[in-house]
Formats: C-alpha cells, sequence, structure tokens
C-alpha cells in the first residue's frame, strides 16, 4: 500500500508510545536497532514476546493484551502468516492503537482485511525507525 508522506507524518504525529511484538535485544538485529532508536526518540516502549522477560531492561510483555496502558503503535516483527492473528488481538484491544505497522519485508493482506473498517491505519514493508527519522529528524 502506498502512503505519502503527508498522510504519514499525520498519522505518526502525537504518537508517543510502541508496543514491539517479537521484542528482543539482540545486539545488531534489527528489531534491538529499532527498539534502541524508539527509545532514545522519546517514545514509550512496550517490548511483547511470549518467554523473554526484560528486554532493553524494560519490563516485557508477553501478548497486546497484558500492556497495562493503551498504545499508540503496533510495531510487528513477525513473521507475515502470524500478522493476522496479531491484527485479531489488537481488535480486541478496550482502546485501538492509531497505528498498525509491519516493518520492512512483511506484507499481509489478511492482517490488512481484518483491520478494515477499524479507526487502525496500517502500514506495510516500512521501518518505523526509518521513516520516523526520515520524516521527523531530517536535517
Amino acid at each position: 500500500m502506498l502512503v505519502g508522506d503527508a498522510d504519514m507524518r499525520q498519522a505518526l504525529a502525537g504518537c508517543s508510545s510502541v508496543a514491539i511484538v517479537g521484542a528482543k535485544d539482540k545486539p545488531g538485529s534489527p528489531v534491538d536497532r529499532v527498539g534502541r532508536y524508539l527509545i532514545e526518540s522519546g517514545f514509550t516502549v512496550y517490548p511483547v514476546h511470549p518467554v523473554r522477560k526484560d528486554v532493553w531492561g524494560l519490563t516485557t510483555y508477553a501478548n497486546l493484551a497484558d500492556i497495562p496502558h493503551p498504545v499508540d503503535i503496533v510495531d510487528l516483527f513477525r513473521a507475515a502468516d502470524n500478522c493476522p492473528e496479531h491484527a485479531r488481538e489488537t481488535l480486541k484491544l478496550s482502546v485501538p492503537p492509531r497505528i498498525f505497522w509491519m516493518q520492512s519485508g512483511i506484507f499481509s493482506f489478511e492482517a490488512r482485511s481484518i483491520l478494515v473498517g477499524s479507526p487502525i491505519k496500517v502500514f506495510e514493508d516500512l521501518c518505523l525507525m526509518v521513516e520516523h527519522r526520515r520524516l521527523f529528524h531530517a536535517d
């Protein structure tokens, strides 16, 4: 799905919290670089992983429903075939996020279809760190 810079900037403006699904702090991994960037950029980050308990020194939640606060962005670092289930999980949250973001290389027509009609904007095959840096920190 093609999205213009103005639409993406508007969607991201005011977002301050991110649930990173598939979070792990393995040095050099894409999820580690993105997670650290978001933390350093002032986002409140909620790592989500079914097994890990302490990613980036933060309390890590087994699933989205366990996060005690609403989040603005659900950022997925999971294989595309897992995305539909995360879309369904996202729809069950009492306060929906503003954005459902599938990282670079991740496309899911089914996940996108599940979220159609909800107020949640869907982004696919884009890196949140790259786009945020480009739109808000360009020199």
